[in-house]
Parts: C-alpha cells; sequence; structure tokens
C-alpha cells in the first residue's frame, strides 16, 4: 500500500469550503490518510442512539463528529486568517516547512 503525504495535520485550523457545514472553521482532531478524510472540531455533527446495555437503565443519545473529506477542506493561514493553500519550503539548514501560499509566512 502507497503512504499518502497530506498536507493538513492534526491540530491544525481549517474551513470548510463544501458540503452542510460550509464556511465553519475548526481544529483538526484526526487526520485519516487512508481514507484522504479529516475529523473536524464541531464540523459534521452525527447523532447516534444507543440501546442499553444493562436492563431497566434508559438508552442513550450521543453526538460525535464525523468525517469530512480532504478537498472539502483548506487550511487557515495564522498570520492573515485566511484560508490558504499549502506548499512546502526547504530551509537553510535542511528542514521542510509547511508555508501558507497566500503570505508565504510559515504555517
Amino acid at each position: 500500500m502507497k503512504k499518502i503525504k497530506l498536507k493538513i495535520k492534526k491540530g491544525d485550523t481549517v474551513k470548510v469550503l463544501a458540503g452542510k457545514d460550509r464556511g465553519k472553521t475548526g481544529k483538526v482532531l484526526r487526520v485519516l490518510p487512508a481514507a484522504n478524510r479529516v475529523v473536524i472540531e464541531n464540523v459534521n455533527i452525527h447523532t447516534r442512539f444507543e440501546k442499553s446495555r444493562q436492563a431497566g437503565k434508559p438508552g442513550q443519545k450521543v453526538t460525535f463528529a464525523a468525517s469530512v473529506h480532504l478537498s472539502n477542506v483548506m487550511l487557515m493561514d495564522s498570520n492573515s486568517g485566511k484560508s490558504s493553500r499549502v506548499g512546502f519550503n526547504i530551509m537553510e539548514d535542511g528542514s521542510k516547512v509547511r508555508i501558507a501560499r497566500k503570505s508565504g509566512k510559515a504555517v
């Protein structure tokens, strides 16, 4: 299986570009590289009803954030506060740094 290199990482702030939550921003909680999906805080909230595991106790309603496809989100530039594409820059010491294309500064 080929390892997929993603430009969005856990902890990044992203903006949703498409879907029912378009325009919302949130922090990335999980990255699922095999499925090209991300889980974002307070975005794409689903509700699941679970049966009681013990007799006599009621079931419960569980809400959770479902995943969003990677193509529907864009990284927020921490410097300008706007959404931006991601690029890479190799520094003089040989380290690789992610940069925001709009501002050209490191993310």
